[in-house]
């Protein structure tokens, strides 16, 4: 019998590497003897670069960039074989970066993203995945193409550094400095979001506010995006602003699909291809997957429907352990999920349960497999 495991991690928690661990010895109480095979998952969120890298045995690289408040900051990404790397733009560009007090996007930058795709293209890198979630910026990329050698200009001509209050001074766009290697790049854009650059569910009014914009910072920032989407579309020749993802990361989608002309990926979709799981799916008698909650959103685009919907293509059956379920977490059954168990065995609270993550995972994945073998001593008969 073949078992794999393909788990989120459970944020605050356990990490994907320490379930695979607490699966390993469920499966050996109750199935012992069983072929496993672990793997970490992420969706494109946290967690994705050491996801990818891992299983693909590349190497971190780590640099200092400017943070999203213009402070360094220390960043990774991920060098993989065959000359590809993986940048998590949360790393040098992200909302935990930034004490909540501090949070502006009309000062935030994405310049450090920027910094961190120059490296790679220094490196020798011709094939890049953004994982663009999680971002304190709402700059449009201006940020990261000036790192790249973009110029954007004022009225005086004068270059701007790049971030949400820059959108609206910008009167010209350069772009003969660009890093002359990334003609020769293929860039994707690992992304869930769907929301175009521009309007009422584009990135500055769907997610400014998450970011410390108020009701006027809103409207400053959609009208400088205006401007600044406009003289990107007339230099590059590229209409981005209405493609879904455009406005994913405070425009950062955009960005990147203008100048780089990057193509937008879902982000489970493109951890699994990196991670060759289907690959790795051939000949195993069952899945478990997983994450730290489960509702209605879990259906878009998270670990356990990307998992699940892959499992269901090949015949193999999924089942998953998670922290708590909450409204809708029943959609998920669509996507070849056929169980879902979770941690919790009893009252408690929520310090509780995190204190006894391990233990309660454990106790549920011995509980949701001797379910499973129950179910084939009955096929038996």
């Amino acid at each position: 019998m073949k078992i794999l495991f393909a788990s989120d991690s459970f944020k605050g928690s356990l990490t994907s590497e320490r379930i695979v661990q607490l699966l390993e010895q469920a499966v050996e109480q109750v199935f012992p003897g069983a072929d496993t095979e672990g793997m970490l998952v992420a969706d494109g969120g946290e967690g994705t670069m050491d996801a990818v890298v891992a299983e693909q045995k590349g190497r971190i690289r780590t640099i200092e960039v400017r943070g999203p408040m213009g402070r360094p900051v220390q960043a990774s990404y991920g060098l993989l074989p065959g000359g590809r790397a993986i940048v998590e733009m949360a790393q040098a560009s992200g909302l935990p970066l930034v004490k909540p007090g501090e949070r502006d996007p009309m000062k935030a930058t994405t310049y450090g993203t920027g910094q961190l795709i120059r490296d790679a293209l220094d490196q020798g890198i011709r094939d890049i995945t953004i994982a663009v979630g999680g971002s304190a910026t709402n700059d449009g990329g201006m940020g990261a193409l000036a790192a790249l050698g973009v110029k954007f200009l004022d009225g005086d001509g004068q270059p701007l550094p790049g971030c949400g209050a820059d959108l609206a001074r910008v009167r010209r766009v350069d772009q003969s400095g660009l890093h002359p290697a990334a003609a020769q790049t293929t860039f994707t854009v690992m992304c869930d979001v769907t929301n175009p650059l521009l309007g009422p569910s584009g990135g500055s009014y769907t997610f400014g506010p998450q970011k410390g914009a108020d009701p006027a910072m809103v409207e400053q920032l959609e009208e400088g995006m205006r401007r600044y989407a406009a003289l990107t579309e007339q230099a590059t020749g590229v209409c981005a602003s209405a493609q879904p993802g455009a406005g994913a990361a405070g425009g950062l989608g955009f960005g990147l699909m203008a100048f780089l002309r990057a193509e937008r990926r879902p982000g489970i979709e493109t951890v699994l291809d990196l991670i060759r799981f289907d690959e790795k799916l051939k000949g195993a008698d069952l899945v478990i997957t997983g994450e730290g909650r489960m509702d209605w959103q879990s259906s878009f685009g998270k670990v356990p429907a990307g998992v699940g919907d892959r499992c269901k293509r090949a015949g193999v059956p999924a089942v998953a352990v998670v922290g708590g379920l909450l409204a809708g977490y029943e959609e998920i059954y669509r996507h070849g999920i056929w169980s879902v168990t979770t941690t919790i065995n009893g009252a408690m609270s929520l310090e509780e349960a995190l204190a006894r993550s391990e233990e309660l995972y454990l106790d549920a994945a011995c509980r949701l497999l001797r379910a499973v073998r129950c179910g084939m001593e009955l096929g038996r008969r």
